[in-house]
């Protein structure tokens, strides 16, 4: 895989280069006005993008936002993320209405050396994520045409088979950014030559959305921490009523079978003790207090439904993590975003803080809690751009965005 470092050395002087970034940031729309609550990712492509403007490269910066189905859609409009983007850089930074265009294509006509432009969401363009190999060719065909190399830096959107992620480095000299090269290097020391004890801290909603990782790990792992909404599968698949708790009942004959794995394979894996509980989903706009109740992990009453892990698995679970040498964190612990049920991911996230480990936080909702709670997140190992790229990295598949930039 070439390195954007090698790129550089051969010179990109008035060349366009296509940065297929990762610039999918939350943003929140109060009816007049729409920002950004989280600028990682941005911030993230920012080493890639200033190294290339300031060899004298064109360089235009592409993305998608969100999931429009196919064609514009303001609500997932680009242009909060390019103005941030030209306030990170301190520079204006030019920015095209639609994705191959005559405002995409008059806008990188216009670029001068060393000025950046970003184009509109390539999801805009039915052709960026169809299934037809042809009519995803298409549309990399006309991206091909703003540009004379490509360097792929959108790590989140690696493990996509996408117009601008798998068909366009096809079609130009192209390297990898420094995010991917960092991303990939980490993600090695998860799974070639891992210093043990490793464990591995997995939460969100669906257990069904880490059923591979799971797999993949109950032969690598030496302690698995289970929370989120996920564990109420673990603890109904042990026998425990889980009350109003989301649960994905297909799956718990899978879990069952993990759960006798892992006793196997001599894998540690670790539920809840207690959870915190409530009687209604919180209201996470106005953060209205909601009365959380704890109550121990095998005794939810019914019609109280799970939504934080417990003080005193907070307390087990720091402990299972302080003589690790490696960990993997990737999903919060419960609802993070209000303040009643934040307390066990900020309790995981300190644990990783206060251990020797090298630590990995596996991005999406991990990744924001850390900096919706204020946590410094250069104090962390690693903290990854992209939660489902990452997670297919561990289960061993073959990215399609990788594969595309090696030679």
């Amino acid at each position: 895989m070439k390195t954007i470092d090698e790129l550089l050395s051969e010179g990109v002087a008035g060349k366009r280069v296509f940065v297929r970034a990762d610039l999918n940031v939350p943003l929140v729309n109060d009816g007049t006005t729409v920002e950004i609550s989280d600028d990682g990712r941005i911030r993230a492509v920012l080493p890639t993008v200033k190294a290339l403007a300031d060899a004298g490269a064109k360089v235009v910066v592409a993305s998608h936002l969100g999931r429009p189905k196919g064609a514009p859609d303001p609500a997932f409009s680009l242009a909060p993320a390019a103005t941030r983007l030209g306030e990170l850089l301190g520079a204006d930074v030019a920015f095209a209405t639609d994705t191959v265009g005559e405002s995409a294509r008059s806008t990188v006509a216009g670029l001068t050396d060393g000025r950046v432009a970003v184009i509109e969401n390539l999801r805009f363009n039915a052709g960026e994520t169809a299934k037809d190999d042809a009519e995803r060719g298409a549309f990399a065909d006309q991206l091909a045409e703003l540009a004379d190399v490509y360097v792929g830096d959108g790590f989140g959107a690696v493990h996509r088979k996408h117009a601008s992620v798998f068909d366009l480095p096809a079609r130009l000299p192209h390297a990898a950014g420094y995010l991917i090269a960092t991303e990939v290097g980490v993600l090695k020391k998860l799974t070639e030559d891992v210093e043990r004890p490793y464990v591995v801290a997995l939460g969100g909603s669906k257990v069904s959305d880490k059923l591979a990782v799971i797999d993949q790990l109950l032969g690598k792992a030496d302690r698995l921490l289970i929370g989120g909404g996920m564990v109420f599968t673990f603890l109904k698949a042990k026998g425990y009523e889980v009350g109003a708790s989301l649960l994905q009942e297909d799956q718990i004959p899978v879990v069952q079978e993990y759960i006798e794995r892992a006793e196997k394979n001599g894998v540690e894996l670790v539920l809840p003790v207690d959870v915190v509980t409530a009687t209604a989903f919180p209201d996470l706009r106005t953060k209205a207090p909601s009365n959380p109740n704890t109550v121990a992990a095998d005794a939810i009453p019914a019609g109280q439904l799970g939504l934080d892990i417990g003080p005193e698995t907070r307390k087990l679970y720091a402990s299972k993590l302080a003589d690790a040498a490696t960990v993997f964190w990737n999903g919060p612990m419960g609802v993070f975003e209000h303040p009643d049920y934040a307390e066990g991911t900020k309790a995981v996230a300190q644990a990783l803080l206060d251990s020797p480990a090298f630590t990995v936080v596996g991005g999406g909702d991990s990744a924001a809690a850390v900096r919706l709670l204020g946590f410094d997140e250069t104090a962390f190992g690693h903290i990854s751009t992209g939660g489902g790229a990452s997670l297919e990295y561990l289960e061993g598949k073959t990215l399609p965005g990788l594969a595309a930039l090696e030679d």
